[in-house]
């Protein structure tokens, strides 16, 4: 393999890198979801999904597939690429969708009412709850409810909540308050923070347990070991 192609790939890898599972807001490279990532001497880039299960649900599924393909072709050089979901019930429908750039309710037609952009964006709230609550959990004993986002030590879970934040045009600069309902964004009231982090924490611990189980059926499914989840 030249060192052209491996730096292909390398940039194809690090594009994926960049594509998360909606609901357990983690990075499908490192959940082990990419099973194949190729690039041949020519710039054309392979690519293979999988997921934990047969039945998983076609709306994540497609959010997954349809965002692997926007990342990977906006890397430079690339001549082709060939995107698949692989070992699922709706794989068919979802390439086909994917491939001739449909949207979901094209590619399930008759079956879909509605795009998915509703559901990505309940899932980036969630994924803002969790991150507020993995950094309370930093703080030390301070009390969260009268500090800024710059009052937190860095850290890449900062950083990781601040860019969750963006994605839903929220408030996340330094001057901004840490507790933040995701819904409004607008700063939760003192009165209601004892609340608010509680539902953070569930929202986390609930997120981190999906993830666990994931990964376990998936390594079941395709008899992985941990270290096998992450190479593709």
């Amino acid at each position: 393999m030249t060192t052209l192609v491996l730096g292909a790939r390398a940039a194809v890898w690090a594009a994926l890198g960049t594509v998360r599972d909606p609901e357990l807001d983690e990075p499908l490279t490192d959940l082990g979801f990419v099973a194949r990532c190729e690039v041949s001497d020519a710039g054309h880039a392979v690519i293979r999904l999988r997921l934990p299960t047969y039945f998983c649900a076609p709306n994540f599924a497609f959010l997954m597939v349809a965002d692997a393909y926007d990342a990977v072709a906006g890397v430079p050089g690339l001549t082709g690429l060939d995107i698949r979901l692989e070992d699922h019930f709706a794989a068919d429908v979802i390439n086909r969708g994917v491939a001739a750039r449909q949207g979901f309710v094209a590619s399930f037609e008759g079956e879909a009412v509605d795009e998915l952009d509703t559901l990505r964006y309940d899932f980036v709230r969630k994924a803002v709850l969790a991150g507020t609550d993995r950094v309370c959990r930093s703080l030390g004993g301070r009390d969260p409810r009268a500090l800024t986002l710059g009052d937190v030590p860095a850290s890449p879970d900062l950083d990781r909540l601040r860019a969750r934040r963006r994605e839903l045009g929220l408030p996340a600069g330094d001057g901004d308050p840490l507790l933040l309902d995701p819904a409004t964004g607008q700063a939760v009231a003192p009165a209601d923070a004892k609340r608010h982090l509680a539902f953070a924490r569930l929202t986390r611990t609930s997120m981190e347990a999906n993830s666990g189980v994931c990964r376990g059926m998936l390594r079941a499914r395709y008899s992985l070991t941990s270290e096998e989840e992450g190479t593709g």
